[in-house]
């Protein structure tokens, strides 16, 4: 619940925002029908997003419309936000079902960065935050459920990028041989997992999240390595990951 009580004003130019999306013009009377808000009060509302160039008038019809200045309101709900909103509603819902902790990773040049983390909503978690966490293509599972299930030409040039880190974690991508029949074997599994010499107090199992056939993210579920095994894991929560994966594609098709 909110900690104060909400702006009235704000809800009010929210409000006439929605209504003229509504449709290509609307009167003033059209917009007293759909929100309520007294006249006068319409008329200094619609004045001042005309003053932010985000309404128009046009006073020969009495009508007013949306003006081009609306488009930046949604300039930065692209990517990783959609993403992030799509997916964190149901990964919460699967932690406090399953009690591991699930996070979202989306690509960031030579690595993927963790941008939504269900830890808050985990009492196993071994950390208090994996947020903004970055890792490895192709030594933590959540790189190598993006790296494996990303387009032919993407993953090349993922690749050659890779072959020029000095990051540890990265060392396999230098043996093209191994990490292509690594590669490979994720693709054919439908999951990944983290190599076993990193972090080896816990375990990661992930996969990949696609949207129209294109991988946009990684899933993945962390769990403490002497509490289960791989198989175990592998066996109770693959299907449940792969599940919330489809969701996920499914919401973003939505949004």
């Amino acid at each position: 619940m909110p900690s104060f009580a909400p702006v009235r004003s704000v809800e009010r130019a929210l409000e006439v925002l929605l209504a003229l999306n509504r449709s290509p013009v609307s009167t003033l009377e059209q917009l007293y029908q759909q929100t309520r808000i007294p006249k006068p009060t319409l008329v200094r509302l619609l004045e001042t997003l005309q003053g932010k160039d985000l309404v128009t008038h046009a006073p020969q019809y009495g009508a007013y419309r949306l003006a081009s200045g609306v488009k930046m309101l949604a300039a930065g709900y692209h990517g990783e936000p959609r993403i992030v909103e799509a997916a964190a509603q149901p990964a919460d819902a699967l932690t406090r079902k399953i009690k591991w902790p699930l996070a979202v990773a989306v690509l960031d040049y030579d690595a993927v960065v963790v941008r939504y983390s269900t830890i808050p909503n985990s009492p196993l978690a071994l950390l208090h935050s994996t947020i903004n966490m970055r890792l490895s293509l192709t030594g933590r599972a959540l790189g190598r459920a993006y790296l494996a299930f990303c387009s032919v030409q993407e993953r090349k040039a993922l690749l050659d990028i890779l072959k020029l880190s000095t990051n540890e974690e990265d060392a396999i991508a230098h043996d093209h041989a191994t990490t292509m029949t690594m590669l490979r074997q994720t693709r054919k599994r439908g999951y990944s997992l983290r190599e076993p010499g990193i972090r080896p107090v816990s375990r990661t199992l992930a996969v990949p999240v696609m949207e129209d056939k294109r991988v946009v993210a990684s899933l993945g579920m962390t769990w403490i390595a002497s509490a289960i095994s791989d198989d175990e894991a592998v066996a109770r929560y693959l299907k449940p990951l792969q599940d919330l994966s489809h969701l996920i594609g499914t919401r973003l098709g939505n949004l």
